[in-house]
């Protein structure tokens, strides 16, 4: 049985469409089991300087839809010291906080692990639009970002084909391809070139562009994740060897915006419930997972300790429709 009272949550790390759905499922869920729910403003940032406030049913009404998160974000310096999470497992207990819920990536279930060493109940919930957390199938964001990815691809699609253009795009994924492999086969890329693998850019991006243009292509997308970069310069690189006119384009910080999808709604929703629920069976310091699309928990240590590798099935795929 918990002996928890009095639930604090946050939100850390870039934001992603659907951490409001988990903040107002954490909420109401807390309230439905009895506890007393605080909103920590700005992640780490605000739980060291004491900025909360004690949210309701009304305070997380109408924000299922909204993008981004009513709780803000932030990077905090200090938090990452010794010192600074001592000060802030200290305000936690000056608001009497008995457990945490933390929603964010990997960077913010190494400061809610830190946390939990020192003794604070955890629970985390993963949201980053990059589904680049080992011990779940999806991340909270992932989907919206992918529909933002694929929206961009068929309109520069349109411009790409009138023109005979190809058309270099460079979308988020600093360690991890997801978002550019899955919006590649989505988008009919001829090539997709992921942080996991190494690339030649004549064989992987030339060839295929080439071998494309031979068989009466008109338009082409190679999709380059935010890790390998330069988009710029392949894009200067292809104009070059092939003569055909090649425009690059950076997506940048629009795919974290915008309207979370259904699946981000319900899969935050799900994962907002189940975090209350392990704090009302009195399991802590865990990581709520989706797996096969249930949900299930992981130990933090183990959790943190994984590592997720891409599934080399969609890049086959990719490669395959690619011709």
């Amino acid at each position: 049985m918990s002996d928890v009272r009095t639930i604090g949550v946050l939100t850390s790390g870039g934001d992603a469409p659907g951490m409001n759905a988990a903040i107002r499922a954490v909420t109401r869920a807390g309230i439905y089991h009895g506890f007393k729910v605080i909103g920590i403003r700005k992640g780490y940032e605000g739980l060291l300087h004491g900025d909360m406030e004690e949210l309701t049913l009304r305070s997380v009404g109408d924000i299922i839809q909204r993008g981004g998160t009513i709780l803000q974000t932030a990077r905090s310096a200090e938090f990452s010291t010794e010192e600074g999470v001592k000060r802030g497992l200290s305000m936690a207990q000056v608001f009497g906080i008995d457990a945490l819920v933390v929603i964010g990536g990997d960077g913010s279930f190494r400061g809610a692990r830190d946390l939990a060493r020192l003794g604070m109940k955890v629970i985390g919930i993963p949201g980053t639009i990059d589904n680049d957390i080992a011990c779940t199938d999806y991340t909270i964001g992932y989907d919206t970002a992918m529909n933002t990815v694929l929206d961009a691809i068929d309109k520069i699609r349109d411009t790409a084909y009138s023109h005979e253009r190809c058309s270099v795009m460079e979308v988020m994924g600093r360690h991890a391809g997801w978002i550019a492999i899955n919006c590649g086969i989505a988008g009919g890329a001829e090539a997709v070139i992921i942080p996991e693998q190494h690339f030649d850019i004549d064989k992987d991006i030339i060839l295929p562009i080439i071998e494309g243009r031979n068989r009466g292509k008109k338009n082409y997308l190679v999709i380059v994740a935010e890790g390998i970069g330069g988009a710029a310069e392949i894009a200067r690189y292809i104009e070059e060897k092939t003569d055909i006119i090649t425009r690059e384009t950076i997506l940048g910080h629009i795919q974290r915006g915008g309207s979370p999808t259904m699946t981000d709604r319900v899969m935050a929703s799900r994962m907002g419930v189940y975090a209350v629920e392990l704090l009302k069976a009195g399991k802590y310091n865990r990581i709520v997972a989706s797996q096969g699309g249930k949900m299930v928990d992981y130990d933090i240590e183990e959790a943190l300790s994984m590592e997720k590798t891409i599934d080399e099935e969609l890049i086959k795929i990719g490669k395959i429709l690619a011709l």
